[in-house]
């Protein structure tokens, strides 16, 4: 889903970062998110695929990195942001869900807990309220919401429930923009299109946009818009999936599409039959 051009991009970004003095790790990224769509930011390990990540929630260590420039979120520039500011804003205009659901979740904390203290960074009222909006939150995610699924801890569920689980957190506020790091690399493969199809669900019902970041060209592929390749802290190429898939300019992107496991002649036919 993508809205209207004349709405106005929901995020602008121009930015470099470096770490003391070495060499930038992003050196004069340009991207836009267009308001409703899933772009794709594709690029192999140390790209600064993370580090663009890290950048838009303004989670940088910033005694360590140098981000210059600017990244424009609904009117304002997040680099400018003080932590005050920006704890106002994350969760709530926009999310992020990590690799690693596992790791991300509070192994001591039962997941009523940890959605309740989601609901109450943002949002003060009766217990009522919050109730009602992790049970909405879960049910959007495909979860039970009852009460025996919300006294589990993380460890008693599985990896791909527990990714829906930071999901539900994310999309509680209903933010305008979605950052996903690689958020289905840990998972199977079944799982990996379940969250896939999750996610691009939640695109086209909320209105949300969403910043895929991933390794994987066709996971890519299955639910973005436009991809975006980043190489060595450049944006190298960028256009729509179509395009860039099948008619991809660059040398780095043409490598890349080159590398995707293809499935044998023999396996194709057996599938077929």
């Amino acid at each position: 889903m993508i809205a209207s051009s004349n709405d106005g991009p929901l995020l602008t970004a121009g930015l470099s970062v470096r770490y003391g003095a070495k060499a930038p790790v992003l050196c004069d990224v340009n991207l836009e998110i267009l308001r409703g769509e899933v772009l794709g930011l594709v690029g192999q390990s140390g790209s600064g695929k993370s580090t663009l990540a890290m950048a838009i929630l303004g989670l940088l260590d910033r005694k360590r990195a140098q981000a210059d420039g600017v990244v424009e979120f609904e009117g304002c520039n997040l680099l400018k942001l003080s932590e005050r500011e920006l704890r106002s804003l994350r969760g709530r205009k926009v999310a992020l869900v990590l690799q690693s659901p596992l790791s991300s979740l509070n192994p001591a904390l039962k997941i009523r807990t940890q959605l309740k203290e989601a609901w109450r960074a943002h949002v003060s009222g009766p217990s009522t309220d919050c109730d009602a909006a992790i049970r909405a939150a879960l049910e959007s995610v495909s979860l039970p919401s009852s009460d025996e699924f919300l006294r589990k801890y993380p460890s008693q569920m599985s990896v791909g429930q527990a990714q829906r689980v930071l999901i539900a957190m994310a999309v509680m506020h209903r933010p305008a923009l979605l950052v996903a790091d690689e958020a289905t690399s840990a998972l199977d493969v079944i799982t990996q299109s379940e969250i896939l199809a999750l996610f691009r669900e939640l695109n086209r019902s909320t209105g949300m946009g969403i910043l895929y970041i991933s390794h994987d060209l066709a996971s890519v592929a299955g639910i973005c818009d436009r991809v975006a390749i980043l190489h060595q802290g450049q944006i190298v190429e960028l256009g729509t999936t179509t395009q860039v898939l099948t008619s991809p300019q660059h040398e780095y992107t043409q490598r890349l599409i080159a590398a995707m496991p293809k499935m044998p002649q023999q396996a194709r036919k057996a599938a077929v039959v």
